[in-house]
């Protein structure tokens, strides 16, 4: 696809990417609004975004195993559907548990769409020039999360209420339908004997699901000790559904999550780097508005603005690492960079209480923006330039999953750090002012309906607990650095499609697609540097009329967009011809190595029968012991060479 060609299939993807985005940062600036409106607790606040996590994470593989089966085009559109479906239904919820459900429905759409996306870039767009199309959907994340919340405070103080929060997405969702049927056209390859790992998708989702609700119940009063039989028996439960969805995936045909595609260096670091991540980004900053509202006193509108440093730090880092890695091909540094910012910002936000200057928090969730905007989508592109075009979609979307599930792990673990440390905070405020904890409602979120008194100590109980929450965080982004810094740093590849040997290959300066790899190269030196004295001629290949002149490469000085221009001009099918052509060369490179090896078994079983002889054996007793497997003499072998 030429530059025009892959901007117009953007469009369609962005807009629904756009979507949904902007219905999760306007339900954050909302939610304290919500819950307080639907009586809920700081429980029920935690798992509206948990559940929604969680139904993505659950849902993310899935979507992504089908890219690689199906019609994207279909299945981004059909996402959008179920996100709308979801949409309504949160608008319409008149209790919590409505309200939990609907977030499960949206979730699923958001992960089709999250999936889908990076798929269908890391599909048409190869490695090397997919940084500067990152970085625009980098710019429509950055986008859709400063003007979320802002938008959210706005429809929240207007007369039209918390609900169009939701009923907002439709319309937006509708218009990316359109975009996508006028401007997204990919063909897809029809596979037969199609399986999907539905038992692994459900074990895996309900060991999620157990430990996470045993994380958000564990230590609160009516209901269990971090150390009881309820916690042995969640615990115990969570574990063994998710050692079975282990031997599952090892088992069945096509898992859900490839454990052969987890488990190389790359992926696995990058996903172990996407967890930490998804702590920091969905576990603390969801409780930013909350703490802007709840602690501070301001209207969800000001709490909108005052997260912009957040979102302006990830649309600058984004964008400009998204550029530059396409200039300079260089990735690593961006990643580990952004690694140390998300320490460093986490590690000033866990100073936060009631009383912090407001400059400092937005210095602070700034740094934290810089970095995450530089490790979200550069972390996919690590993984996306060591897999196989056919494997793009399982890699991406596996790495997203990771980074949700860490998601959903951090907002229920620190939201129930979260709730824990304000109970704690609310008695001994309340205490002081000679009021019984119990009696007074210190735990929900309904502030306005308090009394002032105990609202102030409220408030501040949530001010000076959410500082504990970002310093975890913190510790947590520790684990990222210490990830980034191991990962390969390989140069990233200007071709869409890695060799077909299963090689993680490094492509050669100056040489195509079809051109020996460095490993190849390796390979070749190995096997001259430990071949026996005697020469044995090489298998090479006719040069062909057409070929490039030797040291110099076949399209040479012409770009990327250009190169597949002439070869759709030059071949009737250039895909597939490329693709034969490559197996073609695949083959022909195994059969010289197999030629290679036989003439060096052959070499050392000459030797052999010449021992045999110098032992004193004749040619026929030889013969009679080798049977049909004896070859002539070695001597004659060697004269019938040189004739």
């Amino acid at each position: 696809m030429t530059h025009r060609q892959i901007l117009e299939a953007l469009i369609g993807l962005l807009a629904g990417l756009f979507t949904a985005l902007l219905s999760t940062t306007i339900v954050s600036t909302a939610l304290p609004t919500i819950i307080g409106d639907l009586k809920g607790s700081q429980t029920a606040y935690a798992w509206v975004i948990t559940t929604a996590l969680l139904a993505n994470a659950a849902s993310t593989p899935i979507w992504g195993k089908l890219a690689d089966l199906f019609n994207k085009k279909l299945l981004v559109q059909s996402s959008l559907v179920i996100f709308v479906a979801g949409s309504v239904m949160a608008g319409l919820a008149h209790n919590v548990p409505i309200l939990l459900a609907a977030r499960v429905v949206q979730g699923i759409g958001m992960g089709g769409l999250t999936a889908l996306v990076v798929a269908i870039i890391g599909s048409i767009v190869s490695p090397r020039e997919r940084g500067r199309y990152s970085g625009y959907m980098g710019a429509v994340m950055a986008v859709s999360m400063s003007g979320g919340p802002i938008l959210g405070g706005v429809i929240v103080d207007s007369p039209l209420g918390w609900r169009w929060c939701f009923f907002v997405c439709i319309p937006l969702a509708v218009i990316a339908l359109l975009l996508l049927q006028r401007t997204l056209h990919i063909t897809t390859e029809r596979k037969e004997d199609v399986s999907i790992d539905w038992l692994g998708a459900l074990l895996l989702t309900a060991g999620v699901s157990v430990l996470l609700i045993w994380v958000s119940f564990a230590g609160k009063a009516g209901y269990y000790d971090w150390i009881s039989r309820e916690t042995a028996m969640y615990v115990g439960g969570g574990v063994a559904l998710l050692i079975l969805t282990v031997l599952v995936e090892a088992k069945v045909k096509s898992p859900i999550i490839p454990l052969k595609i987890v488990t190389e260096r790359t992926t696995g670091l990058a996903i172990i780097a996407s967890v930490a991540v998804g702590v920091g980004l969905f576990g603390a900053t969801t409780f930013l508005g909350q703490y802007f509202q709840t602690a501070r006193g301001y209207s969800p509108t000001a709490a909108g603005l005052l997260s912009i440093p957040l979102v302006a730090g990830m649309l600058v880092s984004s964008v400009g690492s998204g550029q530059l890695i396409s200039r300079f091909g260089k990735w690593k540094p961006f990643i580990v960079t952004g690694s140390f910012l998300l320490v460093v910002g986490f590690g000033l936000l866990g100073n936060l209480d009631h009383a912090t200057n407001l400059w400092l928090v937005g210095v602070f969730i700034a740094i934290v923006g810089l970095g995450t905007g530089m490790l979200m989508q550069n972390l996919v592109l690590a993984v996306q330039n060591t897999v196989s075009v056919q494997n793009i979609g399982a890699a991406s979307s596996t790495v997203a999953f990771f980074r949700t599930f860490g998601g959903a792990i951090g907002v229920s673990v620190l939201g129930s750090v979260l709730a824990t440390r304000v109970a704690d905070n609310s008695a001994a405020g309340l205490a002081a002012l000679g009021v019984p904890a119990g009696s007074t409602g210190g735990g929900t979120l309904d502030i306005a309906s308090l009394p002032d008194p105990i609202a102030a100590v409220v408030r501040t109980a949530y001010g000076d607990a959410t500082g504990r929450i970002f310093l975890i965080a913190g510790f947590v982004a520790l684990v990222t650095v210490l990830a980034v810094l191991f990962i390969p740093n390989r140069p990233l590849r200007t071709t869409i499609d890695l060799k077909p040997q299963g090689e993680q290959a490094v492509p050669v300066e100056g040489s195509d697609v079809q051109g020996e790899t460095a490993v190849d190269m390796q390979k070749d030196e190995a096997r001259t540097d430990a071949a026996d004295t005697t020469e044995i001629a090489p298998v090479t290949a006719p040069v062909g009329k057409h070929e490039a002149a030797e040291g110099s490469a076949p399209f040479d000085g012409l770009s990327t967009d250009a190169r597949d221009r002439l070869l759709s001009l030059l071949l009737p099918k250039p895909a597939e011809t490329l693709d034969a052509l490559e197996e073609a060369e695949v083959l022909r490179a195994e059969v010289a190595e197999l030629q290679q090896e036989l003439d060096s078994k052959m070499l050392s079983f000459d030797a052999v029968c010449e021992r045999l002889r110098r032992l004193g054996l004749s040619e026929d007793q030889i013969a009679r012991v080798l049977g049909d497997v004896h070859v002539p003499d070695v001597h004659s072998r060697f004269d019938a060479s040189h004739n």
